[in-house]
């Protein structure tokens, strides 16, 4: 089916992807414009009062992912266009931006991958069941049979797919159990990142957006977190009108299609793809025009809050006042009836793994330090530590390691609460990571100051005390941050559920409350974010109690509120201006792996112009893929095993040896022979110029490699791989090809 085609079924069966999109925009962008007024007073209010947690313990890097690439490889990417598999080499910078190249060469020479991936939205899936089971949910009404053979037939038994609910689905695959674990973590660290959610830093943009995104779908109903909420601004857009179109085009298109099962799963998919990609160019343009108007605003929105901000505040205290009289009652009897009852349970089942994976990052941090003084005690000296200490730099973005502590909170599971409360799981990997790099990069920065001060004697007791003052501060941050993820995960479940009880009754009763807030004000205190904000008052005194009392329990390693170590290493705080330790440069230590960098010098005390690559290349253990991407898998219609596919690449023939005057015990020893003639399936002959014996476990007579030539000394097709032939002269016969 066509792309053109595509797009006709969709304009002709349904409302166009344009008008939807504009009808969605249009709405969303009437709600951004009075929540971007909203965030602003509250961006300049806190700047103005100030305010903040708990003072962080460890020193943060500036930035982590400065002159590194995370990792790159070469695995199989099947092409839809010719039904094949081919070699890949595949990259992943700084961004988590999957590129694909044709070649290693063609990526170190800079040229233009041959394709780039954006894994917002996606999963890491590693079975063709589990990806059948996600298209027999997108497409309902055409389910595949248990057991049944897949559109795609993956040409290994080790598969690497990432599935989209709405975009293009992406397939690859490797040669080993091994690899296929060392590629999952990869891409599920890529998926982690690009669904991380909006940055932090845009103080007034990012709550405006979710705040906007949040009060669009619940004006539809839709309360609660959202799996969708991923990616950048216009890709979360794009979702939210496909959130409304995807259904009505199924239910129209998918009775409609014709042929096959998996022909017919092949074409919706298509056609979903098509779709996600119009509406996505839409919402792109669209969304910049919607940002640029409302920062156009901004310069005298702000001059005027900054201005009025005493009267704002004291307006807007009245009117919660006056609200709180009508919401309180209410909220404060559903809190007790139906949700504190289960506040207990609920922040249990939430502690359990979280405490756990942190648990395992200090576990990891602890193992690589021990590690490294180790290689110290066993004679590897201070000129060997360069390059654990580059490796131990690189450690909280080492999605193999630190894969562990992931798999430790993914056991977060709730339940029999979701009914009730319609969660969706937490995440906190990447919070994991960070508090990871933290603890990292304070250790480097101590351990290079004591190194400096105290000179480089006696080295591991210098290591040992670094260690231990790193180690009780990720105690205290691992708390603080622990207890923060509690609150805020307790709020994501508990708020939705009130809204939407509370809603029916009170939101009829708010535009009477407008009538109170002075005109001039009207843009900066909307009733809708004071009704919320009323509600979340009310619950937010059980949550914390709730926490606090699990702190005094002390079953989890948490810390109480009370005990604050802000001055205990008042001097620690002074090294985070210093800059990054070069430790290659300063103990010795190997040419850094990775790619060349876009931009020349590496930052943050990198060496050379040569990126510094987190993962080595991820490939058969000894076995380097040869030729590159010129290598291809055979299609769904070859053998499917990795033994049949072996065959293919180096199939066995027979070798007739010479005539000697030589007795066969000189000839059988498989060092001697230097002529030959290989004999093929085809009764064809071909004269051998070369043979290399191969010692195995010792032993003379182990496999010989032949070089095959024809006649006119032009090295023959077949030669691209060395054949084993034993040098006895017996031989093991192959499948055809």
């Amino acid at each position: 089916m066509s792309p053109d085609l595509v797009c006709v079924c969709v304009c002709v069966c349904v409302c166009p992807p344009v008008a939807r999109t504009r009808d969605v925009m249009k709405e969303f962008g009437s709600v951004y414009q009075q929540q971007y007024a909203v965030a602003l007073f509250n961006s300049v209010r806190y700047e103005i009062e100030g305010g903040g947690g708990a003072q962080s313990q460890l020193l943060h890097r500036k930035d982590p992912l400065a002159g590194r690439s995370i990792f790159s490889g070469s695995l199989f990417q099947y092409l839809e266009e010719n039904r094949k598999w081919r070699n890949r080499f595949v990259s992943v910078p700084n961004s988590y931006t999957i590129s694909l190249h044709e070649s290693k060469t063609a990526h170190e020479r800079g040229l233009h991958p041959k394709g780039t991936i954006n894994c917002a939205g996606y999963k890491a899936l590693t079975s063709m069941e589990e990806y059948i089971d996600l298209i027999n949910t997108s497409l309902p009404d055409v389910k595949a049979k248990s057991g049944s053979n897949p559109f795609i037939k993956c040409a290994t038994q080790f598969p690497l797919i990432l599935w989209h609910p709405y975009a293009r689905h992406h397939y690859f695959c490797v040669t080993t159990e091994k690899e296929q674990k060392k590629w999952h973590a990869v891409l599920q660290d890529c998926v982690r990142h690009s669904n991380n959610g909006l940055s932090e830093d845009c103080t007034v943009q990012t709550p405006a957006f979710t705040d906007s995104v949040r009060l669009h779908r619940q004006a539809k109903g839709h309360y609660g977190t959202w799996d969708m909420m991923c990616g950048t601004p216009p890709q979360i857009l794009a979702n939210l009108v496909m959130e409304s179109l995807h259904p009505e085009l199924r239910s129209v298109i998918a009775p409609r299609l014709r042929g096959k099962m998996q022909q017919r799963q092949k074409h919706w998919m298509l056609i979903s793809d098509a779709l996600y990609r119009q509406v996505l160019s839409q919402t792109t343009s669209q969304y910049e025009a919607l940002a640029e108007a409302c920062e156009a605003l901004r310069a005298p929105l702000d001059g005027g809050l900054r201005t009025d901000m005493d009267q704002i505040i004291a307006s807007k205290e009245h009117v919660s006042s006056k609200m709180r009289a009508l919401v309180l009652p209410k909220a404060e009897q559903l809190l007790r009836t139906n949700v504190q009852p289960y506040i207990s349970s609920i922040l249990e089942a939430l502690m359990e793994p979280s405490s756990r994976g942190f648990s395992e990052v200090r576990e990891v941090f602890f193992r690589e330090l021990v590690e490294i003084s180790k290689n110290l005690l066993n004679g590897g000296g201070k000129d060997k530590l360069g390059d654990p200490m580059e490796r131990l730099s690189m450690l909280a973005l080492h999605p193999v390691k630190m894969q562990s502590c992931y798999e430790k909170v993914e056991q977060l599971n709730l339940e029999g609460l979701q009914q009730r409360f319609d969660l969706a799981s937490p995440s906190v990997f990447v919070t994991q990571q960070v508090q990871m790099d933290n603890a990292v990069y304070t250790f480097e920065q101590l351990l290079n100051q004591s190194l400096e001060t105290q000179g480089e004697d006696d080295m591991c007791k210098t290591i040992q005390r670094c260690q231990d003052r790193v180690l009780k501060k990720y105690d205290y941050d691992s708390s603080t941050v622990r207890k923060k993820f509690f609150r805020e995960s307790l709020l994501q479940i508990i708020i939705p559920y009130m809204l939407q009880q509370l809603s029916p009754s009170c939101s009829p009763e708010l535009p009477r409350f407008k009538e109170l807030i002075f005109e001039d004000f009207s843009r900066f205190l909307l009733v809708e974010n004071l009704f919320e904000e009323v509600v979340l008052q009310c619950v937010s005194k059980d949550i914390m109690m709730a926490v606090k009392e699990a702190a005094v329990q002390r079953r989890h390693n948490l810390y109480r509120d009370s005990i604050i170590l802000s001055n205990s290493d008042p001097n620690l705080h002074l090294l985070e201006e210093s800059p990054q330790v070069d430790w290659a440069a300063k103990f010795g230590g190997d040419e850094p792996e990775g790619p060349v960098g876009d931009g020349g010098e590496s930052e943050g005390g990198g060496s050379g112009s040569r990126r510094r690559q987190v993962v080595s290349m991820i490939q058969l253990d000894g076995i380097p893929l040869s030729f590159e991407s010129c290598m291809e898998v055979p299609g769904p219609m070859s053998p499917d095993s990795v033994t049949g596919i072996r065959d293919l690449i180096n199939p066995m023939v027979k070798l007739a040896p010479p005539v000697s005057k030589e007795s066969p015990s000189d000839m059988t020893n498989g060092m001697e022979p230097t002529t030959g003639t290989v004999t093929w399936e085809d009764g064809e002959q071909d004269g051998v110029t070369h043979v290399t014996p191969t010692v195995e476990g010792g032993e003379q007579d182990g496999v010989t490699h032949v070089t095959p030539t024809v006649e006119d000394g032009e090295q023959d097709a077949c030669s691209l791989k060395s054949f084993p032939v034993f040098a006895n002269g017996l031989h093991v016969s192959t499948p055809d090809i």
